[in-house]
């Protein structure tokens, strides 16, 4: 019997038949892997169309990024961890919460791919000023002024809850401690690259959730 991000195919009516069964834990075994593994490639694929870097974050504040991220997926992705506490559930085991938190993961992962299309060349994996740097406040931008990652926060959401255990509410608090402070890092180097357009946006748009934080 299938079981993954807590979803239980046993729960699902005997009606349905042995291969509706066998497709349903298909898609409970690969869904989210296969989600977050073309977004991967697709962030690899278009990596190396990118302007050249003017100022780089130091190797520290990028490894120590990493590592919180690296645990995240850990805790999300491992059958169990050995701390008790933290398997246990706070939503109800079943198919629901799985496919709510696809949804979730997907409509996150789409968010954070549109805003990387918008940005164009002026995208970086690090904290960077490019050189010719364009201050882009339209497309998603428009709505938050780090849509990527909040289309990432989204990402681990979704997974957090198909998983359905309080690990992954702490997953996704790891992956917003890194985010923020990685964006706290690029918010003080805009300001300092686009001067007061920079700060009129940041007070129009705000950082990550809109018109909330």
């Amino acid at each position: 019997m299938a079981v993954f991000f807590g979803s239980n195919l046993s729960t699902f009516p005997t009606f349905l038949g042995d291969h509706f069964g066998d497709v349903l834990a298909y898609i409970y075994t690969y869904l989210f892997p296969a989600m977050w593994l073309c977004y991967v490639c697709y962030w690899g694929a278009m990596s190396g169309d990118v302007k050249a870097a003017e100022r780089v974050e130091p190797a520290s504040s990028r490894l120590m990024r990493l590592a919180l991220l690296a645990c995240a997926v850990a805790l999300l992705w491992l059958p169990s961890i050995p701390l008790p506490l933290l398997n246990t559930r706070f939503l109800p085991q079943g198919a629901l919460a799985f496919w709510i938190g696809a949804a979730i993961t997907a409509c996150g992962l789409l968010f954070s791919v549109w805003a990387r299309r918008h940005l164009g060349k002026n995208w970086s994996q690090a904290v960077t000023l490019k050189e010719g740097h364009e201050l882009i406040t339209t497309g998603p931008y428009a709505m938050v002024r780090h849509p990527i990652y909040s289309g990432l926060l989204l990402g681990f959401l979704g997974c957090a809850v198909a998983r359905g255990e309080w690990r992954g509410l702490l997953a996704v608090a790891l992956v917003f401690v890194a985010l923020w402070y990685k964006l706290k890092l690029e918010e003080k180097w805009m300001r300092v690259q686009f001067g007061e357009p920079y700060e009129t946006y940041s007070r129009r748009v705000a950082a990550l959730v809109p018109h909330i934080i």
